[in-house]
């Protein structure tokens, strides 16, 4: 599958690259601040971050999940589809050693959109569920309309996902695995294909969840 010579996180990485340390993760997007008064009654200034907003998609059971059974949760999340030949078998393929590390942990999940609104349907993504073999109370495969998941990945997941007869299965998309906190916050993203990148996620994870709130 093509991708973009560069991306919106690729640049995230590169401004933020300096900030950061094995001990705290950044925290990437848009942020904004506010003055709040201190129970000393003193103004301090906030740093508002930015979150991923509400969303309700089917999951691979044709159940509603939202937000709300993410709560609490560090997630993974990535965009993919079911009849992709180039890199979502690999992906998913090293995504799920991840999730193998982290299935006992009931404070990871995992969160997979599918790109393909014309064939992916719940159905569908249960047999692919199924043929990862993975659990998926612990990782959801969901499915909405086209617009409302491709704009969720371009402007708050930052991946970008188009829809293009001349590519070889018919979706361009970058394969970022990307990583949110307890709230709702993006904390890093790491080219799913690539091993290295994969075992950072698995590390970066585990400071995240050492991370006081």
């Amino acid at each position: 599958m093509k991708r973009t010579s560069i991306s919106l996180w690729a640049l995230c990485f590169l401004f933020l690259f300096s900030c950061s340390n094995e001990k705290q993760l950044p925290i990437f997007g848009e942020r904004s601040v506010k003055i709040v008064k201190g129970a000393d009654g003193i103004d301090r200034i906030d740093t508002v971050y930015k979150t991923v907003p509400d969303f309700k998609f089917l999951n691979q059971d044709s159940i509603y999940i939202t937000q709300a059974d993410f709560k609490g949760k560090i997630y993974v999340t990535d965009f993919f589809f079911t009849s992709c030949s180039t890199i979502c078998p690999v992906m998913h393929r090293n995504l799920k050693e991840v999730y193998e590390k982290f299935k006992s942990n009931p404070e990871v999940m995992f969160l997979s959109h599918t790109i393909d609104f014309k064939y992916d349907k719940p159905s569908v993504l249960k047999k692919y569920a199924q043929k990862l073999g993975v659990d998926t109370k612990k990782w959801e495969f969901v499915y909405g309309d086209k617009e409302n998941v491709y704009t969720l990945a371009e402007k708050d997941y930052l991946v970008a996902v188009k829809e293009d007869s001349s590519a070889t299965d018919g979706y361009i998309h970058q394969g970022w695995l990307v990583l949110v906190d307890k709230h709702r916050r993006l904390r890093g993203a790491y080219d799913g294909t690539k091993s290295e990148e994969v075992a950072k996620l698995e590390k970066d994870i585990a400071i995240l969840l050492a991370e006081k709130e």
